[in-house]
């Protein structure tokens, strides 16, 4: 029994970053048919209906902190579902979700940075090498592999939103970092968040339905929604937290290096993206940056 809850959870960690990629390729792949906020609103909103039979009872039960929080919570909300939501459908309209994956996997650097910055977290050589490897790994994507691009200032709009996106990433989960928020469960904060983030998507939606006439129609848009709300948002969600039980956080962080490369794989398999040269370059040193500004490797104090 041991051996086969063993091989569950390896399992589980190289399953688990598929179902967070999978935002990326199904958003690349309705973009262009479901307006990018009606898109964002409707997974999240979905979202936040199946997560509510599970966490009322932690949302009744913290209500003081999170009327408190309530800023908090907006913001998390603008950052998590308006920016690194709508903003990534809007984004994927102009780039590819292999260009996306790499680009977005950015974020585990930023943080970095901003942890330095804010919680004068220490900033080792090992850790500054890989954010500067990281970010020449980005521009390489960005630039197409030639610098020409930057030099005549021609960039894909697309690519310049996602590493925006991968950005508001970075402060989401510094909020995340927060004593207050950190001492709520995660389950009822995560509900809260989804919440927060509906609300704070509403008004976009509801003007694009106004000025766009936007509304999901036909059973592919509705399954792409579904898709959206269940695959990369409660699924994900919902291993990392049993991975994060079993394996451990360091273990279960570091399944999510896996993202660029599935994020990649599944565009050429499923989009029918081609990878270049500057793909190859671009991920080895995104993902060469990430292993030395995180160090999943080093011993940490007990």
């Amino acid at each position: 029994m041991q051996s086969s809850s063993r091989l569950g959870t390896y399992a589980l960690l190289l399953v688990m970053p598929l179902f967070f990629v999978s935002n990326l390729i199904i958003g690349r792949a309705v973009t262009n048919a479901v307006e990018p906020a009606t898109l964002a609103f409707w997974r999240w909103f979905l979202a936040s209906l199946v997560l509510l039979p599970f966490a009322w009872r932690g949302l009744i039960q913290h209500s003081a902190a999170f009327r408190n929080l309530w800023r908090e919570l907006l913001w998390l909300g603008v950052l998590g579902m308006v920016v690194c939501g709508a903003g990534v459908y809007l984004s994927l309209r102009y780039t590819t979700a292999s260009n996306a994956a790499l680009i977005y996997s950015s974020s585990a650097i930023s943080i970095v940075v901003l942890e330095a910055i804010f919680f004068r977290e220490k900033l080792s050589a090992a850790r500054l090498a890989g954010t500067l490897i990281g970010f020449a790994g980005v521009a390489v994507i960005i630039l197409h592999g030639e610098l020409s691009r930057l030099i005549t200032w021609q960039f894909n709009i697309g690519d310049i939103g996602i590493a925006i996106c991968a950005f508001a990433w970075a402060i989401y989960s510094l909020i995340l970092k927060r004593k207050e928020i950190k001492a709520i469960p995660i389950l009822p904060m995560f509900a809260a968040i989804t919440l927060a983030g509906s609300l704070t998507l509403a008004p976009f939606m509801l003007y694009e339905f106004v000025a766009l006439g936007a509304f999901p129609r036909g059973n592919e848009q509705w399954i792409a929604i579904l898709a959206l709300a269940s695959f990369p948002s409660v699924v994900a969600f919902g291993f990392y937290q049993i991975l994060v039980k079993r394996a451990g956080p360091s273990l279960t962080g570091m399944s999510l290096y896996l993202l660029p490369a599935y994020g990649a794989a599944l565009a050429v398999l499923t989009l029918g993206e081609q990878l270049y040269a500057y793909n190859a370059i671009g991920f080895a040193l995104v993902l060469g940056g990430i292993l030395l500004a995180t160090e999943p490797f080093k011993k940490r104090p007990s």
